[in-house]
């Protein structure tokens, strides 16, 4: 398992490298769309945010709204250590966060959620090559966090284990 200064070293190295690959079909754009959305993936929204890490410590003042997200996932998790389920929990819950945030802040002139929706919708119509190239990157920096750790795939958690244990069929013994 790589060490949080090796992780954003990883990063942050290969963070051009990987922007790069996106030039032929997005020119400079895509390239600065997937190479920031790289480093924010792996320095901001890291598998490591499971943890009282760097990936939490950046976030500063704000780390504090990532503690029920530690509180409730345990560290290399199913839901926070997987290939495009722990990049899109961890997304989720930004979002949940933004939406709490404007149901909060709505009396003071605060956005609805349903218009930041509908503003990502048109967004989504507009820049699709591009925002696809940021997904891409966030999740190509957790994928590169994963095989620096050593198992891309977590182990289920205890429950499922026993289930399919159960489930499994059983191997004739052989006789002697």
């Amino acid at each position: 398992m790589a060490s949080g200064r090796a992780h954003d070293r990883a990063t942050i190295v290969l963070a051009l490298p990987f922007g790069l690959l996106w030039a032929p079909a997005l020119g400079p754009p895509g390239v600065a769309a997937a190479g920031t959305a790289f480093l924010v993936g792996g320095l901001w929204l890291s598998p490591d945010l499971d943890t009282p890490s760097r990936v939490t410590a950046r976030w500063g003042p704000l780390a504090l709204l990532w503690w029920p997200y530690r509180r409730f996932l345990r560290h290399r998790s199913l839901l926070s250590h997987s290939p495009l389920l722990g990049t899109a929990g961890r997304l989720a819950w930004l979002a949940g966060l933004i939406v709490a945030a404007c149901l909060l802040l709505m009396p003071l002139g605060a956005p609805p959620p349903q218009r930041l929706a509908g503003g990502l919708v048109d967004l989504w119509h507009q820049q699709r090559p591009l925002l696809a190239a940021a997904l891409v990157g966030v999740e190509a920096s957790a994928w590169l966090h994963l095989l620096q750790d050593g198992d891309p795939v977590p182990r289920p958690p205890r429950l499922l284990r026993a289930i399919s244990r159960r489930w499994r069929p059983h191997k004739p013994r052989r006789r002697r």
